[in-house]
């Protein structure tokens, strides 16, 4: 067992330099990582092959729509301006409250369905320009945004890092996943907004220079805050739904289309068709585009989320679950262990999506030993790996230089508050974590 342990921490190494030291594509290396587990184990060649393709088939069977129209839903509402809206819509909503807490408000929502990345790049613009009218400095707003769009990410389906973990967990609830991850994510947004109100105290106001209006700032005919809203609430409360009928014994003519239309895949699908008439001219045109992006964009996260199944296929020919039976400590870690091993390896190679892909990965097999192998279980492991792959974002994360440049930060200045602010979100979310599983332990 310790030489399966020795190939495992080797596969680790591996993953971490592929991803961070010789910049390889996360497919690749997982890929890689997946056949030198194999070889080093001693499983036949052909099983191996098999394993990982049973691997990566079950994992994008699962959930390959799930990330397709989930991107789809996101391409359609930053190319009509729902993002701005809902941007706006929310500042409108809350201008009593100190403009960082609107700011982080504004990441939560925007985060579900666009990547934090591309989010940001779309609401940066408008993060200056608030600066500017509002005389607050830049920095914290930035770290508001920046931390506000990184909870969810990391935390609320359909983002692609949450869902490939739920499926390598096999977790049968994935609107109880959301809820809980809303939850979650809505307090540590609170703690980003918090830390940017602090930044906007502690720094002094300097004035931006003059730029022109880019990218979606010229978007025309912009839908109203409503509408920009549909394609993220008609998913969830459809999701709902499902929940809420699955206690019911009906057996009326059509109840079983109703529950199809309420799983998930169907459900993001739906919401995929409303996010298709976010604009009112041009909407063949729109929806080409918005599926041609979405493809291109979903291609990518779809192939490294199967190898990461293809990967935890060969992890389980281990037996990890006896061994660690003969840990007697490991029983009282619990829920820190997903923590502390996504933590590693996001701080390590820089990806969150990775981070917990393989963590969740490794920790499938320990489920039983910690107390987690209930549905509720799995989900409180998924938060824990969750808050871990947020823990820290630096150099080696493309999120940190897209804040950093589309912020006009410095990396020292960086380091001191993005990255800073995610340690900070991290740790909070960990606690948070762990209030939370005791007091779900003692009902």
């Amino acid at each position: 067992m310790i030489f399966s342990l020795f190939c495992i921490i080797l596969t680790i190494l591996w993953i971490v330099l592929g991803t961070s030291i010789t910049k390889l594509h996360p497919f690749l290396v997982l890929f890689s990582a997946a056949l030198l587990l194999a070889f080093l184990l001693g499983l036949h060649p052909s099983v191996s092959l098999e394993l990982i393709q049973k691997g990566f088939g079950g994992i994008v069977e699962k959930i390959g729509l799930l990330i397709l129209f989930g991107t789809v839903i996101g391409v359609a509402m930053e190319q009509s301006g729902a993002t701005i809206a809902i941007a706006r819509g929310i500042l409108k909503k809350m201008n009593r409250l100190p403009l960082p807490y609107a700011i982080s408000s504004i990441g939560y929502l925007v985060s579900i369905p666009v990547f934090c990345d591309a989010a940001f790049v779309i609401l940066s613009h408008l993060n200056k320009t608030l600066s500017q009218q509002t005389k607050t400095p830049l920095v914290g707003l930035s770290v508001a945004l920046s931390t506000g769009l990184f909870a969810p990410h990391v935390l609320v389906p359909p983002t692609p890092g949450p869902l490939a973990g739920a499926a390598n967990l096999e977790i049968e609830s994935l609107f109880l996943l959301i809820v809980v991850g809303a939850i979650i994510a809505f307090i540590l947004i609170l703690v980003g907004g918090t830390y940017g109100y602090y930044l906007t105290k502690k720094n002094k106001y300097q004035e931006l220079k003059k730029e022109k209006p880019k990218g979606n700032s010229e978007i025309q005919n912009i839908p109203s805050f409503s509408k920009a809203m549909l394609p993220i609430l008609i998913p969830i409360i459809l999701m709902c739904l499902g929940a809420l009928l699955k206690f019911s014994q009906s057996e009326f003519a059509g109840f079983e289309y109703i529950l199809l239309i309420t799983k998930p895949t169907m459900a993001l699908g739906i919401g995929m068709l409303f996010s298709f008439n976010l604009i009112k001219s041009k909407r063949k045109v729109f929806l080409n585009n918005s599926v041609k992006k979405g493809l291109i964009q979903s291609a990518p996260i779809i192939v490294i989320t199967g190898m990461g199944g293809a990967l935890g296929e060969i992890i389980q020919t281990i037996p990890l679950k006896s061994y660690a039976e003969s840990i007697m400590a490991i029983e009282n870690l619990g829920i820190i262990i997903p923590f502390l091993i996504a933590a590693l390896l996001k701080s390590a190679q820089g990806s969150s999506t990775v981070a917990i892909i393989t963590t969740s990965s490794l920790v499938f097999p320990l489920l039983p030993i910690l107390g987690l192998d209930s549905d509720m279980g799995k989900i409180w492991t998924i938060m824990a790996l969750g808050v871990g792959s947020m823990t820290v974002s630096h150099a080696n994360d493309s999120y940190f230089w897209i804040v950093t440049q589309m912020s006009g930060m410095d990396v020292k200045t960086a380091y001191k508050t993005h990255t800073l602010g995610t340690f900070i979100q991290g740790v909070t979310g960990l606690l948070v974590i762990l209030i939370g599983h005791w007091i779900w332990t003692l009902i």
